[in-house]
């Protein structure tokens, strides 16, 4: 049976810009390699309003799951928690669950929750909370879709809470061997090899180091004996 998919989803201008690293994408990726869950394809786009629900709407009808970051702060271009409820016609305001998380943050640290921070309790009415350990305004869940920050350290934390909650499949592993030839030259052994274990996905990535060609070939199957008969095989193919 194969691994449940999902989708990762960017918003902001900053990352568009290259004003703001997008390092979120990557700990997912690694994060739902582990769970057994596969992430098919990663997405940017910018604070508009029409691009949003339109991206959400594309990938929560193709995948399992879909994971947003970015959009969901104090400020007037946080438009994301509107742009999800709208993509799925659900009604967003305030709400008493997440206005009393933020209650009791900003008491306890003598910070008045004014207007602004008010903004981080809107809600569609249909979601289900994200714990947010690190800053405490929550993301949510509406349909299959798992909206949170954009700050990488808050991000992490958001993945932690949900994952545990995600049925996952196989975990997939990897080996890699390297290779001190050029592409052209182990193109076509690397393409029989392919034919030959189609349950095994090879990945080549090639390297120049003092003058000289080389590649790492990675292995990646969800299966460790047919990964093993694999390796075994590319290492044949390509002995060092």
């Amino acid at each position: 049976m194969p691994n449940p998919t999902a989708a990762m989803l960017v918003i902001g201008d900053e990352i568009l810009s290259g004003r703001t690293h997008d390092s979120n994408t990557h700990h997912l990726a690694g994060r739902l390699t582990d769970a057994g869950i596969d992430l098919k394809e990663a997405r940017v786009v910018s604070d508009d309003r029409d691009s949003i629900i339109k991206a959400v709407r594309d990938l929560a009808s193709r995948f399992d799951h879909v994971f947003t970051s970015g959009g969901i702060g104090p400020t007037h271009d946080d438009i994301t928690a509107d742009c999800i409820a709208a993509a799925f016609e659900d009604t967003i305001d305030v709400r008493a669950d997440a206005r009393a998380i933020l209650q009791d943050h900003y008491d306890a640290q003598g910070l008045e929750l004014n207007a602004a921070r008010l903004r981080m309790a809107r809600i569609p009415s249909r979601a289900i909370l994200i714990e947010n350990p690190v800053s405490k305004a929550p993301g949510f869940i509406l349909e299959n879709v798992h909206v949170m920050a954009g700050v990488p350290r808050i991000f992490q934390a958001m993945v932690a809470s949900v994952l545990p909650g995600l049925t996952g499949g196989d975990p997939l592993i990897s080996e890699t061997w390297r290779v001190d030839q050029g592409e052209g030259d182990i193109a076509a052994p690397l393409a029989e090899l392919t034919r030959d274990h189609p349950n095994v996905s090879f990945g080549c990535y090639p390297f120049q180091k003092d003058g000289k060609f080389g590649a790492n070939i990675v292995a990646r199957s969800q299966d460790r004996q047919t990964l093993s008969a694999a390796f075994q095989a590319l290492q044949e193919t390509f002995p060092q």
